[in-house]
């Protein structure tokens, strides 16, 4: 499923260089991915809850990836990578977003969405993460 730039600001350059993580987000069990024009951004959700999104700051026009996570491991991101930033637009305590023209490793942003996966998903009932899991 490839990202299309028809409905985004984002040059053919940029789809391409993050293709990678619409493939990762989607790779997370049961994962709806949505375009929300107001915002110009793919959100994905669990059970229409959102976990991340992709986006582009329109304060400063770089492109971010916004992510739920636990507020101890945001602020630790954040005093160690100058990229990850309160989230854009969010909850600050709960979301932090990672400009992805920066230099955070691919590593460490797979390692947040895995997170933020798993974050949304704890809040979800035990019967719906049963189902989700396959349990």
């Amino acid at each position: 499923m490839e990202m299309t730039n028809r409905v985004t600001p984002w040059s053919e350059d940029t789809m391409k260089n993050y293709q990678w993580l619409d493939e990762y987000l989607l790779k997370q069990t049961a994962t709806v991915k949505e375009f929300q024009p107001a915002w110009q951004a793919y959100k994905y959700l669990l059970q229409s809850k959102m976990y991340a999104y992709i986006g582009i700051n329109d304060q400063n026009g770089r492109p971010i990836i916004t992510l739920k996570l636990e507020p101890m491991y945001s602020d630790m991101l954040r005093c160690k990578y100058d990229d990850i930033v309160p989230g854009y637009y969010m909850n600050k305590l709960y979301w932090s977003s990672v400009y992805l023209d920066g230099d955070v490793p691919q590593e460490v942003l797979a390692d947040m969405i895995s997170a933020s996966y798993k974050e949304v998903l704890s809040s979800l009932s035990k019967k719906a993460q049963r189902e989700i899991m396959g349990n």
